[in-house]
């Protein structure tokens, strides 16, 4: 018997299919450097996609800079999107998600299918995010999240700090367990 395929569009670290991965799918990885997601041929039998385009010009914790880095960006981002629902709708998977930060996508994706964040699975931080799809509804599992407050007010997630811009694109791994047993 074949094994079931998981397209990870876009997913840079993989950290969202890895549960996929570990019970033994064929994930197939569609991301930077190796792949770009616009150029990727559709394939048969795809079960599932996972597709988390990039959000440094969508996400609406960077609208102070979306003027200033004008319509180029928008449209790079936008054209990415636009790559994985072509893929979604050509694969006709048997679930598929979209996920981004709360921000620009939902003027062109229209409502969210359901909002969640890191804490609400069990990582301690917060990130409010958007998934758009046909997909069951992962179970939660939410713990307090964790800060840190500086003397100016300024409060970021304890496991992040300052560096949030890398380490907050992962796929928050209690998320991604959750999401694996709710659509496998």
């Amino acid at each position: 018997m074949a094994k079931k395929i998981i397209l990870d569009l876009t997913g840079g670290t993989g950290s969202w299919s890895n549960p996929y991965k570990k019970a033994g799918y064929d994930v197939r990885l569609i991301t930077l450097p190796k792949y770009d997601v616009r150029l990727f041929k559709s394939i048969k039998n795809v079960y599932g996609i996972l597709a988390a385009p990039p959000c440094n010009h969508l996400a609406g914790s960077g609208a102070r800079w979306w003027k200033q880095k004008g319509k180029k960006t928008l449209l790079e981002s936008l054209s990415i999107v636009d790559a994985c629902m072509r893929i979604i709708l050509i694969s006709d998977p048997e679930f598929w998600c979209l996920e981004n930060p709360v921000g620009r996508l939902s003027k062109f994706l229209g409502k969210p299918k359901m909002y969640f964040n890191p804490c609400d699975y069990g990582d301690a931080y917060t990130k409010k995010t958007c998934l758009w799809g046909e997909f069951n509804i992962p179970k939660k599992n939410f713990v307090e999240p964790e800060f840190i407050v500086y003397k100016d007010g300024n409060r970021f997630a304890k496991n992040y700090g300052w560096s949030t811009n890398k380490n907050r694109s992962v796929t928050p791994s209690g998320f991604a367990k959750a999401f694996f047993k709710a659509n496998q």
